[in-house]
């Protein structure tokens, strides 16, 4: 006979009773609570396929928007002074940072404008941050009362609005970031001055709060985050994922990334991400993802942005192009204002990754990692492939269209069947076999006119043979 501990009700029971049952019955149910078993799950094959996602970082931070999505913390912890001068010069000196929350107020988010940005995007899911580290969730959840986004600010459902939005008018998986800890919320605190042998904001905070975000909006990616501080036994976290991977509504196409502990990134996990802006530029054994940022300094929105903290459609694309080489996905990161409509210059990236895409996109999606990443004697070659009956095709993606009339290529093995054609342009290319492999591409002048794309440029080569 086996007792149950488990007490109370709602939500978080639910999750509870779930945890203690899963306990009982993984064995032959489903995912047991440690990573040798959560690790074994297979990675969903979408997630793979799709390469591209958007991320939104929207939230009380927002209000401000000066400095990063880091600004309470810079200023009463780190005590940046840059942040302490803004504050003095344009705050009567009693204003705390719950005073912002009441001007996060969204007048022009249109959720359905949002999801038709990204749909032009060429991106195939999105992840929201539901709550960064100030604690503020976009959802009007039961366990962050008073500081949600139906109690003050918007008085709105942004988690839900812009789920539905997404689901109804794009293709775009629908995911959702989290934090797991919140800077300065007291149980956190506690259980931190506690050397984490007390739980209490897990157990009350951070596990009911990710069982209602993934019951009630069943997103296809929970984004973990804020992490750091704390082991994984302290967060529960093998017990979450077991419960997710096993007896959850999306237990079937939810992804998850490495953020789960101080022990857990790069090691366990669906995907890893191994740290902000991760692009290691070769090969990795494991599925990655490279998350990054429009504007090179922050994830959030900032008001006193200059044009070049912002990347060019050319950077974007070649650190896109690099990522998904070497068998990564990109999450490109927009930061809206408090009022909610997304700046020109993020609209401006996201339509031209769009255009590029809609040229480009068979040497992008589904397409996996060649046997050589880039190429060794052109620079500003990197390599896609994808397998089919009749053979393989390999995708040499060109940072710099070749002035000299030939482009050379060092590494793909051509047959007698192979052909060689630019995406988006009708014409197949005269080459000459290299020895004892490769090829010399012939490029006539093409007419600007006649140009498939404005940047970057990809050459399909097929029936290669390594």
């Amino acid at each position: 006979m086996v007792s149950l501990t488990c007490a109370g009700k709602g939500p978080a029971f639910a999750f509870l009773v779930s945890a203690c049952f899963l306990s009982l019955f993984n064995d032959v149910n489903g995912y047991e609570p440690n990573w040798k078993s959560i690790d074994s799950r297979p990675l969903p094959g979408w997630y793979d396929d799709v390469k591209l996602g958007i991320f939104v970082h929207w939230g009380v931070f927002s209000v401000p928007s000066f400095s990063s999505e880091w600004f309470w913390y810079n200023w009463k912890v780190r005590e940046y002074p840059p942040i302490i001068e803004f504050m003095e010069k344009n705050y009567k000196l009693d204003f705390t940072y719950a005073d912002f929350g009441k001007e996060f107020t969204a007048e022009f988010f249109d959720e359905k404008k949002w999801a038709d940005l990204f749909g032009k995007s060429g991106a195939k899911y999105v992840v929201f941050v539901s709550k960064h580290h100030e604690g503020y969730t976009n959802w009007p959840s039961k366990y962050s009362f008073s500081w949600n986004s139906m109690a003050v600010g918007p008085n709105r459902d942004i988690v839900g609005e812009l789920m539905n939005a997404t689901r109804s008018r794009t293709d775009l998986r629908f995911g959702l970031y989290h934090s797991m800890y919140e800077w300065f919320h007291p149980l956190y605190l506690k259980d931190k001055e506690s050397g984490y042998k007390t739980q209490d904001f897990v157990n009350l905070k951070t596990l009911p709060e990710l069982y209602e975000i993934v019951e009630t909006y069943k997103p296809e990616v929970v984004w973990s985050d804020g992490d750091w501080e704390a082991p994984d036994v302290y967060w529960k976290s093998q017990e979450f994922l077991a419960w997710l991977y096993t007896n959850s509504s999306v237990k079937d196409t939810v992804v998850v990334n490495d953020r789960w502990g101080t022990n857990v990134s790069c090691h366990h996990g669906g995907f890893y991400t191994c740290g902000d802006r991760f692009n290691p530029g070769v090969l990795q054994t494991h599925k990655w993802e490279n998350a990054m940022t429009i504007d090179k300094y922050s994830w959030g929105y900032r008001r006193d942005a200059a044009l070049d903290s912002y990347l060019s459609i050319e950077e974007l694309l070649q650190t896109f192009i690099i990522t998904i080489s070497c068998g990564g996905n990109m999450l490109m990161n927009v930061g809206p204002p408090k009022h909610g409509q997304i700046a020109p210059i993020y609209e401006e990236r996201l339509t031209q990754m769009g255009s590029w895409l809609e040229v480009n996109g068979e040497g992008v999606y589904a397409s996996r990692p060649w046997t050589y990443q880039n190429e060794t004697v052109t620079k500003g070659v990197w390599y896609t492939k994808k397998t089919e009956a009749s053979g393989t095709s390999v995708y040499a993606f060109v940072f710099y269209w070749p002035d000299t009339g030939t482009l050379s290529l060092d590494l793909p093995q051509v047959s007698s069947a192979t052909k060689v054609s630019l995406l988006g342009y009708p014409a197949l290319f005269n080459f000459h076999a290299r020895s004892p492999r490769g090829l010399d591409i012939s490029v006539p002048p093409i007419a600007v006119s006649k140009m498939p794309c404005q940047w970057m440029w990809v050459f399909k080569i097929t029936a290669v043979e390594n």
